[in-house]
């Protein structure tokens, strides 16, 4: 399970460096899993040691968000001034991603011509 562990923070270190190295606008984490995401897809299937491991990150994903909660609540005067900002992108960004996420499931699971559920 370590070497899955390594692949995951492999993939963010890469994704990273490409961003460091490029000046691209994307999180390197995020291009880092989109590295790993191709790399399974290229594989087929998920290695169940991955899918444990990924597992274990995500029930305490939480924990990670520890650390930008507490520096919000520290540097919560620099906010007081964009209150009203901060709050409509959050809004607006919220709405956008159910959109998308809404759009993309019914495009990801509409019914192919000829598949077994069109026989009914």
């Amino acid at each position: 399970m370590l070497n899955y562990l390594t692949l995951i923070f492999f993939c963010q270190l890469v994704g990273e460096a490409f961003v460091a190295a490029t000046g691209l606008p994307v999180p390197g984490p995020v291009l880092g899993m989109v590295l790993l995401f191709a790399g399974l897809t290229i594989r087929g299937s998920i290695p169940k040691e991955l899918d444990t491991v990924s597992g274990a990150l995500l029930s305490n994903l939480s924990l990670l968000f520890v650390p930008a909660g507490t520096g919000i609540m520290v540097h919560l005067s620099l906010l007081a001034g964009d209150g009203i900002a901060v709050s409509v992108a959050l809004v607006i960004s919220t709405m956008a991603t159910i959109a998308v996420t809404g759009l993309m499931m019914q495009a990801l699971t509409r019914k192919k011509p000829g598949s077994v559920d069109d026989a009914e």
